[in-house]
């Protein structure tokens, strides 16, 4: 199948007699972005359509001011704004476009409107079972994927969201006046500079209206020529799909026609059927949380190993400390219970004759406490089948060698600090000139080989260094990098995206307290020496961050979030130079997961607890494996 060209190529795929052909199946994934709301937003930016949407919401469903309603599919945001300015006060939005998300945010502040905005999939997006008197879905955005299955799990998604006997309100294409009435071709003048041209046809089942959709700037020619579709049910097939799904009591209101501010093609707008649908009755009585996989295995390092990472090779009482912690804050856990596995000796054995349902795989050790190994812990339960939390070993591996995620983050345009990759083996090789630098190992996590002497500012101190490592990690290529002086921020995610994807308040590590002569840097002894000035003295708080950095902080994240292949939880660090231009230190797949890690700081910025960021983690990890592998929930 040929994608649609982008936009940068001046170029279209010209004739197309067979639109369907060209279809991607995941098109609604970067459709719905500025320039959506420019070809669109004659329709869909139209505060009039807004209006009447809103007025007849409240006129079929009897909405109160106080009632919780959920807006799924909710696009830039128009009808829960809509419904905050006429005093509603609690509303929330759920979109699966990143961009209109963060446009119903930025318009929700700038008039100070008591709405939440989420970024979610409407077929999978994590949210509290019953908590909703009613759910909206508006604007035609019913029918957009390939399967009628997944319209139907966007169904069950608001049925669950639902409280007892809740009000599902919905607006779709009239499937049945759309057959007979859609514009095969059209174009029109968007504005001054811009005009689209649009072909439209029927799928072979006659069940979609594919359409095709090239727009062109006047000077600078073709943008875009992109394929979309949606599917076409009458009043019955609609009907028939919300009834299979429990909905009852549906209910066929009115037939809307939008208005055009252009006045020229409506497409799919053009006559839409407004229908109220009631949920099922659920039982009054406390439930408890559904777990899809009650019973947990917690893998863990071996406290009978050495470990070179840690302060002495081994073990010490703060690491057995927090182990104690962890094992306090799972037991918090409702409709869990939980069992250890910490010997490495028998694991393989264990893993095999008594296979765990679930693990959580605290095990960032790696395997007989090699930090090279830590890999081989979630290859070892792939091979297994065994389903776990966190990063898998591609990413692991990936993410354990520093300049590649570097070079990464470079093709995403992501901030990256100068740097030289350096093998300690090769004699002849030159010293760079960037003073002050940081040296540090390409291989390896948890800070080993950084060290106050990590930071150089001389060739000679460089020298010196590079020859404490030669000794420290034989054979390990170094990185030679641009020493940043500037805020240091850590960035924690919780979830998986098409799921629910939460990013924590934004940490910043505070070096006021640090003794002066001492390098502004997160090295070995702030993680495992207690007697050390940079265990005692360096602090951490909330960061405050200019809206634009906040919002740019997170959206690098995510995107190497989903680049690297992170699963479920992960940390990025990034720290800004000497004029303020924040760039990316490193990522962290499976971060700490102590009480006293970044992680948890983050947590407690949004007054969460320890056994909730625990929850968290484990939540998201099971709703991913839960939908991966169609399992269904066991109540706890």
């Amino acid at each position: 199948m040929r994608e649609p060209i982008n936009a940068t190529t001046g170029r279209t795929l010209g004739p197309v007699s067979d639109l369907e052909r060209h279809l991607p199946s995941d098109w609604w994934q970067t459709l719905f972005n500025s320039l959506y709301l420019k070809t669109d937003g004659d329709v869909v930016e139209n505060a009039a359509n807004t209006t009447t949407d809103i007025d007849l919401l409240i006129q079929t469903a009897g909405v109160e001011t106080n009632d919780h309603i959920l807006d799924l599919c909710c696009g830039q945001g128009r009808h829960t704004l809509e419904l905050a300015r006429r005093g509603f006060r609690q509303v929330t939005g759920v979109d699966r476009s990143r961009y209109l998300v963060r446009l119903a945010r930025t318009r929700a502040r700038k008039e100070e409107l008591n709405a939440v905005f989420r970024e979610g999939d409407a077929r999978t997006v994590r949210l509290k079972a019953a908590s909703f008197h009613c759910v909206i879905m508006m604007g035609n955005s019913f029918g957009y994927f390939d399967r009628e299955e997944d319209d139907a799990a966007v169904l069950e998604t608001a049925k669950k969201a639902l409280v007892s006997r809740g009000t599902l309100v919905m607006d779709v294409a009239d499937g049945e006046w759309m057959k007979d009435h859609f514009e095969r071709r059209s174009w029109e003048w968007v504005d001054q500079n811009h005009f689209v041209c649009r072909e439209r046809n029927l799928a072979r089942d006659g069940r979609r209206l594919i359409s095709r959709e090239v727009v062109v700037h006047a000077e600078r020619g073709v943008l875009a020529d992109q394929f979309y579709s949606e599917r076409l049910y009458t009043r019955h097939e609609i009907q028939q799909l919300m009834e299979s799904v429990g909905f009852t009591q549906v209910r066929f209101h009115a037939e809307v026609q939008s208005a055009s501010s252009r006045n020229q093609d409506l497409g799919m707008m053009a006559h839409r059927l407004f229908l109220t649908s009631e949920a099922p009755a659920k039982s009054t009585v406390a439930r408890k949380r559904e777990v899809p996989f009650p019973q947990v295995t917690v893998l863990m390092g071996d406290p009978r190993l050495p470990d070179s990472v840690k302060l002495g090779g081994h073990f010490n009482p703060e690491d057995l400390d927090t182990i104690e912690r962890l094992k306090d804050a799972l037991s918090e856990m409702e409709g869990m219970s939980f069992r250890y596995l910490d010997n490495h000796q028998s694991l393989w054995t264990e893993l095999r004759t008594n296979q765990p349902s679930f693990v959580l795989n605290l095990c960032d050790e790696g395997f007989n406490n090699d930090a090279f190994l830590e890999l081989h812990v979630p290859a070892m339960l792939d091979l297994f089948g065994v389903p776990y939390s966190g990063a898998g070993p591609a990413a692991l591996g990936l993410c354990y060698d520093k300049a590649l995620v570097r070079a990464i983050a470079q093709s995403l345009e992501i901030p990256v600090p100068s740097e030289t990759f350096f093998d300690p083996a090769d004699q002849a090789a030159t010293l760079p000139g960037i003073f002050p630098a940081m040296i540090k190992p390409n291989f390896g996590d948890s800070s080993i080989g950084i060290t106050k002497n990590a930071v150089v500012r001389t060739p000679e101190e460089a020298i010196n260094y590079i020859n404490e490592l030669r000794e420290l990690l034989p054979g390990r290529p170094l990185l030679v990098q641009e020493y940043l002086e500037g805020a240091e921020y850590s960035v924690g995610v919780v979830g998986n995206p098409g799921f629910d994807f939460h990013v924590m308040p934004v940490l910043e590590v505070d070096y006021s307290g640090l003794e002066s002569g001492l390098p502004r840097i997160l090295g070995y002894e702030s993680k495992w020496d207690p007697a050390s000035p940079y265990w005692t003295q360096i602090k951490y708080k909330e960061a405050t961050l200019s809206e634009e950095d906040r919002r740019l902080l997170a959206d690098n994240s995510r995107a190497l979030f989903e680049r690297l292949g992170c699963r479920d939880y992960a940390r990025f660090d990034f720290r800004a130079d000497s004029s303020g231009k924040i760039k990316l230190l490193e990522v962290n797949p499976n971060p700490g997961w102590s009480w006293d890690a970044k992680m948890n700081l983050m947590a407690g910025f949004e007054g969460l607890r320890y056994p909730d960021l625990l929850r968290m983690i484990v939540e998201a990890a099971q709703a991913r494996v839960a939908a991966q592998r169609g399992v269904v929930a066991a109540a706890a």
